[in-house]
């Protein structure tokens, strides 16, 4: 008795496994950095061969606010576009111009973002040192070919604004 007692034990304990659990952590962050569109951009003709969004063509300026609740924690990056996101065919080459500005701020301190600003490519970072509200205007211009006219249809174009953790 005592022999099979003893390998019963054993049985049991080689049937006995460890137990795991996990045990997830959550955790919710706020934004503390919000961009939202305030005007929608408008591509103007002044030229058969030329879509501006600049007043003075025709066009209407987009433009983006950013609210932001920490200073100095964010950069803006604002990309103008280098290319149509959808368009009629076009047979030769697009050239493009753009840039951005800061066009209105909460707190009068942010008005030297613009002179502070960095331009890479068609990029433009702002380093947003003040919590508040920032809205940055983008212009952008697309000519066709060598002046020859753009064929008739829709053409988009899209601004990227991003807001970047320091």
């Amino acid at each position: 008795m005592r022999f099979n007692m003893k390998y019963s034990i054993i049985a049991l304990l080689l049937c006995a496994s460890p137990v795991f659990a996990n045990v997830d952590i959550v955790g919710n962050v706020e934004a503390k950095c919000v961009i939202q569109t305030t005007k929608a951009g408008v591509y103007g003709n002044p030229i058969a061969s030329k879509l501006s969004t600049t007043p003075a063509d025709g066009g209407v300026l987009p433009i983006v606010r950013y609210d932001v609740s920490i200073a100095d924690a964010y950069t803006a990056n604002i990309t103008h576009p280098t290319a149509f996101s959808s368009s009629p065919t076009i047979s030769d080459t697009v050239a493009w111009t753009g840039s951005t500005l800061v066009t209105q701020t909460s707190v009068a301190g942010m008005s030297a973002y613009n002179a502070a600003k960095t331009v890479v490519g068609n990029s433009t970072i702002f380093n947003l040192t003040l919590a508040g509200s920032t809205w940055f205007s983008t212009a952008s211009s697309a000519i066709y070919g060598s002046a020859k006219p753009l064929p008739g249809g829709t053409y988009t174009a899209v601004v990227l604004a991003s807001c970047i953790a320091k």
